[in-house]
């Protein structure tokens, strides 16, 4: 049996005392063990910014890649190896501000990756500019005045996208998280969890007591069906005074990117024979050089 100990880093972790990261690096190491995933079953890709450091927190395969370019990176080591289970570990700025249209077409694709997003509203490691999803009026050191833009909504985006697995969790509540991510990992499709993260240091707005106050849970809703769309709808919509956590949509059994690639039938390329691909090369060669 996989323990939670058999992730342990010999690196510590340098966030800030109090971020909401370490709630999120416990969650993603509860869920692995929980679901009996050993380290070397796993790859966590991650971009640049504070939560993106958390594949260097693990015993697990990992790959540090380009600000915004997470989830094409994790699309191809998908369908090298789909044996694998791969996840997306990145902040807020990274996956809905560079990485934006990767989000959209990663998730029309239905590539059968977990995607994990640090959303602490702001800029952490580049010192508090506001990011995407920051409310509009915030003040921050390159917005003095207050920011012009709305928040860009990433669960609206994902269900109109046409994701298959939609959810959001509180890096506080690390139980709820732990499950949430073991839902996600099962999900056989794109899973996007949207994780509440708390900047301690930047971002003096959306702390822990003001997401406590708010935060409730979609599945202790009386009558709450995941399944349907137009309520999904309706759930994410909600920002403010009520913030539901939870599996807001999910849509089973629709086939994913690499179900629908013939040369990935026969199993993950990484295990296939290249005797005859090796003889084809070949030929090849001799025909055109």
């Amino acid at each position: 049996m996989v323990d939670v100990k058999d992730f342990a880093s010999e690196h510590k972790p340098t966030w800030c005392p109090g971020c909401g990261d370490y709630g999120i690096l416990n969650s993603v190491k509860a869920a692995l063990a929980s679901l009996n995933i050993a380290p070397h079953q796993v790859l966590i890709v991650s971009g640049i910014g504070c939560g993106s450091k958390l594949p260097d927190y693990m015993h697990v395969n990992g790959y540090m890649t380009l600000h915004g370019r997470t989830l094409p990176i994790a699309t191809g080591i998908k369908l090298a190896n789909h044996g694998l289970h791969v996840l997306v570990v990145h902040g807020d700025g990274d996956g809905y501000g560079i990485g934006m249209g990767h989000f959209m077409h990663t998730i029309r694709r239905n590539v059968d990756i977990v995607d994990l997003v640090q959303d602490n509203k702001i800029y952490g490691l580049t010192k508090g500019q506001y990011s995407p999803t920051s409310d509009k009026g915030i003040v921050t050191s390159t917005s003095p005045e207050g920011a012009l833009e709305r928040a860009v909504n990433p669960l609206a985006y994902a269900l109109a996208a046409g994701a298959t697995f939609v959810a959001r969790g509180f890096s506080l509540d690390i139980k709820h998280l732990a499950q949430l991510i073991a839902r996600a990992i099962q999900h056989h499709g794109y899973a996007l969890v949207d994780i509440l993260q708390p900047c301690v240091t930047f971002n003096k707005i959306n702390t822990y007591d003001w997401y406590r106050q708010r935060v409730y849970k979609v599945d202790e809703e009386p009558g709450y069906d995941p399944t349907n769309k137009a309520l999904a709808w309706e759930k994410v919509q909600e920002w403010g005074e009520r913030i539901p956590i939870g599996v807001i949509y999910q849509v089973p059994g629709v086939p994913t990117y690499e179900d629908q690639v013939p040369e990935l039938a026969a199993g993950p390329l990484v295990a296939q024979p290249l005797d005859g691909r090796l003889h084809d090369y070949e030929a090849l060669k001799e025909e055109f050089m």
